[in-house]
């Protein structure tokens, strides 16, 4: 496991809790000991459900060690990383794995949105690459992208199948392209929530019309939780390749300038209290407001069936998309990525079933 981070720490605990010994290489010592903090803290919590009893948690976590030399990676049959979002590191990673992983060893990659064929062209054996796209809290979430670069062969996408089943993973076989099927679909609806943001809306009336309709939480509390930085770290990569006509909401640049990440510190879209309970934030609402006069925009009221309208269409033209492209293997694909990854009510099918009803 590379990294030792939010998802690293959930992706080696998923792994020890199927049994797997697990090796974390962190960049010092330090991050190594944050690393197994970070899993120490997430099988206390499976001790406490009662999921584990101290016996076995004890074993555990003498099946983890932490290294900060990938020497260390040797014999291993599987890596994933699991580090920034950013394509120079994921290169720096992939070509220390090349030169101490064996041959035979499957090269994973954790990344939502960056090119893994990209990747995979800078490593010793490409064909061993292929992309594992965890959900955070990775320990808990039972989907996983599983992204076949065009240079992995059968025994490479079959071992990854496999090792997601071990986990107890629900796996979703795709191709790459920006974002895979759930970020990419997620981005597209995104879109949308920010207009509606400009035109009239504010956060916590598309993510109260979003629960009313059956997600756990909406787009704007999710992004919270996941850390806007993330996001905010794509948006700057497109920066360059972005269509200069295309109508851009920079709101969440500016949150992110303002340093509100979200839940980790207490300030993003929502203001979080001691507690960790999310409230609507009038500097926010004030933001977004100002935005729209910036910008001559005359807001309206927003109706929660409008607000669900546009999102459930933009998730439809997207993944229409995606199997023109052959992202995905079938419209059974995109539904499962949704309700197991984003919260789409079980209930309504998904989004492209919904398609298929109306």
């Amino acid at each position: 496991m590379i990294g030792g981070g939010i998802m690293g720490a959930g992706i080696a605990t998923a792994a020890l809790l199927a049994g797997y010994a697990v090796v974390m290489i962190e960049r010092d010592d330090d991050a190594c000991e944050r690393g197994i903090a970070n899993v120490r803290h997430h099988l206390g919590g499976s001790l406490k459900r009662g999921l584990i009893d101290q016996t076995k948690h004890d074993h555990l976590l003498g099946d983890l060690i932490s290294s900060t030399d990938y020497a260390a990676l040797s014999n291993c049959d599987l890596v994933i990383e699991a580090v920034f979002e950013y394509m120079s590191v994921k290169h720096d990673v992939f070509g220390k794995l090349s030169q101490h992983c064996k041959s035979d060893a499957v090269l994973a990659s954790n990344t939502s949105y960056l090119d893994i064929n990209d990747i995979a062209a800078k490593c010793a054996h490409p064909e061993r690459v292929i992309g594992l796209h965890f959900f955070s809290p990775a320990h808990v979430m039972k989907l996983l992208e599983a992204v076949r670069t065009d240079q992995a062969d059968a025994t490479t996408l079959a071992t990854a199948m496999q090792f997601a089943r071990k986990l107890g993973k629900i796996a979703v076989p795709c191709g790459v392209c920006d974002g895979f099927i759930g970020n990419r679909i997620m981005s597209a609806y995104r879109k949308q929530c920010e207009y509606m943001l400009e035109d009239g809306a504010l956060p916590h009336q598309i993510d109260n019309a979003m629960v009313k309709f059956g997600f756990p939480m909406g787009l704007f509390a999710m992004q919270d939780m996941a850390g806007l930085e993330i996001s905010w770290a794509t948006r700057k990569r497109l920066a360059p390749f972005r269509d200069p006509s295309e109508r851009y909401v920079a709101l969440g640049d500016y949150l992110c300038e303002m340093d509100r990440f979200g839940k980790k510190n207490g300030l993003g879209w929502y203001r979080y209290d001691e507690n960790g309970k999310a409230h609507p934030d009038p500097d926010v609402d004030a933001l977004v407001i100002a935005e729209s006069d910036k910008k001559g925009i005359t807001r309206r009221d927003f109706a929660d069936a409008e607000i669900m309208d546009n999102i459930l269409d933009a998730m439809r033209r997207e993944g229409d998309a995606i199997l023109a492209e052959g992202i995905a293997m079938n419209a059974d694909a995109i539904d499962v990525v949704m309700i197991n990854g984003y919260g789409f009510p079980r209930h309504k099918g998904g989004p492209m079933f919904m398609t298929q009803k109306s």
